[in-house]
């Protein structure tokens, strides 16, 4: 009976210290934060004909359709109403995002998202994509610079769509393909989008490449960052989306439910955080 009872009160005790415990291992919710890359953090063409809809962004935006990790963890613990920062720009590559480091850096954010590349293979010819190393470089450079400005920052990077499949999902849609030429949208992987030449073949397959050589380079910058810095292990990336997914106004940025996906994915892939309630 001594036996039992003891058993039975050390299992009280584990369940009343693993509860907390695991609480404690969350982070902290943050108070600021900041978007950091390129249009899609902007929301561009998510509400309006080739404008920036920020409030739709999957980052900071404040609409309650898309969820972004603003709103969700503003209803954890409410602080940071109003304190949603976009410095993300339409045309971003990752040469600008030093430059927005050092905004994050002045608006003492104490979390950041960054999603930059996607211009980088998003180029008038395939020969003008930015050099693997380079773009490692430029995320090494904002990361360091990240860091040394706010010490305690978390950053969260989440991979670039996967470019051959935008082409693949919206290649037999007529207007798709008008966009895509009238507008010079993405030449390096959609020029001629009807073609099955080998040539056009094994180029968008080379930009594709590309792709994940930048989601490689910049998960393995984020993990040199340390415990801080954490990405979405390639979600983003790996995401089937479908033309439903996608504006009806370019048929290459994501609409309102693009960036509802964006953010669900982005926050399950992200930082277990702490509610304090």
């Amino acid at each position: 009976m001594i036996s039992r009872l003891g058993s039975v009160l050390a299992a009280l005790i584990l369940v009343f210290t693993t509860g907390p415990a695991q609480a404690a291992t969350g982070e902290p919710v943050p108070t600021v934060m900041a978007a950091l890359g390129d249009s899609i953090s902007t929301g561009f063409n998510a509400c309006g004909l080739y404008i920036s809809c920020s409030a739709r962004s999957w980052s900071t935006g404040d609409n309650p359709q898309v969820a972004s990790h603003y709103v969700r963890l503003s209803k954890m613990s409410g602080t940071l109403q109003k304190h949603n920062l976009n410095f993300a720009a339409p045309g971003s590559t990752s040469a600008d995002l030093l430059g927005q480091v050092r905004k994050a850096v002045e608006a003492k954010a104490d979390y950041v998202t960054i999603l930059v590349g996607a211009q980088d293979a998003c180029t008038r010819t395939e020969q003008a994509m930015t050099p693997v190393k380079t773009y490692r470089q430029r995320m090494d450079t904002a990361l360091a610079e990240l860091r040394a400005g706010l010490p305690a920052v978390r950053v969260f990077i989440a991979s670039i769509p996967d470019l051959r499949r935008l082409w693949k999902v919206g290649k037999a849609r007529a207007l798709a393909r008008t966009f895509w030429t009238v507008g010079h949208i993405c030449q390096s992987m959609l020029a001629k989008p009807a073609s099955t030449k080998r040539a056009d073949v094994q180029r968008r397959d080379r930009v594709r490449e590309r792709v994940m050589a930048y989601n490689h380079e910049a998960a393995e910058a984020c993990a040199a960052f340390g415990s801080a810095c954490h990405t979405d292990g390639g979600a983003v990336f790996s995401f089937a989306f479908t033309l439903d997914h996608l504006s009806g106004w370019d048929y290459f940025h994501p609409n309102t439910n693009g960036q509802r996906i964006l953010a669900k994915l982005t926050f399950e892939h992200g930082f277990t955080w702490s509610d304090p309630r």
